[in-house]
């Protein structure tokens, strides 16, 4: 466990899951920055955070399409209409976290609650596949499901016996069966934009959302 080098207190998250009707893969996180860094309402709402510009550059080939015209913003309205017609859900993997530092970083992030994944996936039925953004989230949504963490860019299968045992409403054949790892969408990742695109890309397209 991390030594706490100061007194933060505790944040619960600030947002709702996002949990459009169909959705096919579930996105997750670890958790926002402070509301300070935020430019919209939103998830990933840092606008130095890249994650809605690798979405520009893989379905529009464009990494401004969800920036506002004022060029400091994202869209929010244009990327939830985005993400609830593409099937794309989205939280993090921790509800409640102490900063161990004042900044966004995962590496000080202490998880005090994780999310309840199950819940998560029992308002999203069509959901096939899971998706982290990053080594946090991956590592704590693996422990929750009971596989391997996966190796960036790929996907470990998720434990059937785990999932029939999160919630008895799972079917078989409607629950997701695969837990993704992609690159965290932040610059501190030290990956390209583009080949960042490349990867999210290759998800996408095996899921079908391309």
């Amino acid at each position: 466990m991390m030594e706490r080098t100061s007194r933060m207190p505790a944040e619960r998250h600030p947002l709702e899951p996002f949990l459009p009707d169909g959705a096919k893969i579930l996105m997750l996180g670890s958790f926002p920055p402070k509301r300070e860094r935020w430019s919209m309402d939103f998830f990933y709402p840092n606008f130095n955070n890249d994650m809605w510009r690798i979405f520009g550059l893989v379905f529009f080939t464009d990494k401004s399409h969800f920036i506002t015209s004022d060029g400091r913003h994202f869209d929010k309205e244009k990327v939830m209409d985005f993400c609830a017609g593409k099937g794309i859900a989205l939280y993090d993997t921790a509800c409640e976290v102490i900063r161990l530092k004042d900044n966004a970083s995962d590496k000080f992030l202490e998880i005090v609650s994780p999310t309840d994944i199950a819940a998560l996936l029992s308002g999203i039925p069509s959901c096939r596949a899971i998706v982290t953004t990053g080594q946090k989230a991956a590592e704590t949504a693996a422990s929750a499901l009971g596989c391997q963490v996966p190796d960036t860019g790929s996907f470990e299968k998720i434990a059937e016996s785990c999932l029939s045992g999160m919630s008895g409403n799972m079917k078989k054949d409607g629950s997701p069966q695969r837990l993704w790892r992609l690159p965290s969408s932040s610059r501190a990742y030290p990956l390209p934009l583009e080949k960042k695109a490349e990867v999210y890309r290759r998800m996408f397209e095996a899921e079908g959302l391309i």
